[in-house]
């Protein structure tokens, strides 16, 4: 029996199971209306259902908005910023954001597809399925199908059947006897983590930049030694004499293709950084943020209204007393307890929305504790990335003594003798 009344909170799955689910590709379709972008176009890929569909950030707009009324007690992704754009795209900045842009969507949909609710639901198949131009016509049609989640939930219909009548079945009992306090311990841990891992993001950012800095100056370096290699200017004959110079100038032309690819192993490692690691933890911490935004909803939303209405009941019985104490016309009082009524109708609704918003939220607890593997994924891609790029880079820098040695007649290693006093 207790394991048939927990079994509706168990939707825990592996990471593995979550990431199998499906793989959404978001590519950017460059504008060929004209040199002036009127709107960015997105293709959308879904792997699980194998077909293609076309977007636009305003599609994505009305899908997520849709998301958060159907899924009010849900994990729902953000969407990345909306910003105006004018003009050719030819500043970097412009692109940049672009490029930003398409990966945050990204992430949201492939957050939103691998969901264990969100992934059947009518609205996320017809926004990666529909290939038509209405879209966001047809999505809106799909949400007056369905509403929201606690007026089609087995669960919460269950409940709001036999309240009451049959105690045993109500929905709060399906949940922990100290939810509150597992609630608010588990929100306090993944406010901890996100604090933490907002300032890894933040350090790998600055991990690749400096890679790309470092492809940057060894491109400028090896340029350098290639003018200095190709200067034709004659040594003077005072000099001439015991001068090597022009012909350690010719060598050091040589030297420009070995600092060239330092520079692209530097440049990829940029990139593996900025793509297997910071990308990662973006993820990560859209995880983390759709959970917190979730329990300020929870918040906010249904216990505040909840709240609310007690409070507004308290007050109407008041009143109503104080009709009974001091004679009333009896339209009045019958209009007291009507409404009276009506209120205690409307916290039987709102209590069971609360009892149902911790039954998702527990769930969605189970949920984002199986993201925190990801923090793994992150760690060994980053590990993975140093790894292969010092190996390259080194393998690189290893060629050089030898061919320094040849270029310079330098025997069989490069001469160090200390230049200044230790």
């Amino acid at each position: 029996m207790e394991s048939a009344r927990e079994s509706p909170l168990m939707v825990t799955r592996s990471l593995a199971q979550l990431l199998e689910r499906d793989t959404v590709k978001v590519e950017l379709i460059p504008e060929k209306k004209g040199l002036f972008l009127k709107h960015v176009e997105y293709q959308i890929t879904s792997q699980r259902f194998k077909i293609s569909v076309y977007r636009r950030y305003s599609d994505f707009d009305v899908f997520h908005e849709l998301l958060l009324q159907r899924f009010a007690y849900r994990m729902v992704p953000a969407l990345p910023p909306k910003r105006m754009l004018k003009g050719v795209l030819t500043s970097s900045s412009d692109r940049e954001f672009i490029e930003g842009r398409r990966r945050a969507l990204c992430r949201f949909l492939n957050l939103v597809a691998r969901h264990p609710f969100f992934s059947e639901d009518e609205l996320v198949k017809t926004f990666l399925t529909f290939n038509g131009s209405d879209v966001q016509n047809k999505l809106r049609e799909a949400f007056k199908k369905t509403g929201d989640e606690f007026m089609t939930s087995k669960i919460a219909t269950q409940a709001k059947a036999t309240t009451g009548d049959n105690p045993s079945n109500s929905l709060q009992d399906y949940l922990p006897t100290d939810v509150q306090a597992q609630f608010s311990s588990s929100r306090e841990l993944i406010r901890n983590i996100f604090s933490s891992f907002l300032k890894l993001r933040e350090r790998v950012e600055r991990m690749a930049e400096r890679s790309k800095d470092n492809a940057t100056d060894l491109l400028v370096l090896g340029r350098e030694l290639s003018t200095l290699g190709s200067d034709t200017s004659p040594v003077p004959p005072l000099a001439s004499a015991n001068s090597t110079w022009g012909t350690l100038r010719q060598s050091l032309k040589g030297l420009s293709v070995e600092f060239a690819l330092l520079s692209e192993k530097s440049a990829q490692q940029g990139k593996r950084e900025e793509d297997d690691v910071v990308e990662k933890l973006h993820f990560f911490l859209d995880v983390m943020q759709s959970y917190k935004d979730l329990c300020e909803r929870h918040e906010k939303g249904v216990l505040h209204e909840h709240q609310r209405a007690l409070q507004k009941y308290g007050m109407m019985k008041r009143q109503m007393m104080s009709a009974t104490v001091q004679p009333k016309e009896q339209v009045s009082v019958e209009q007291l307890e009507s409404r009276i009524v009506q209120q205690e109708n409307a916290i039987q609704i709102m209590e069971l929305r609360n009892y149902f918003s911790l039954f998702c939220l527990h769930q969605e607890t189970q949920l984002v504790f199986t993201y925190l593997h990801v923090a793994s994924h992150i760690l060994g891609a980053l590990v993975n990335s140093q790894v292969q790029g010092h190996r390259e880079m080194g393998e690189v820098w290893n060629d050089l003594p030898p061919k320094l040695s040849s270029l310079f007649g330098g025997g069989n290693g490069v001469p160090t003798p200390p230049l200044t006093p230790q």
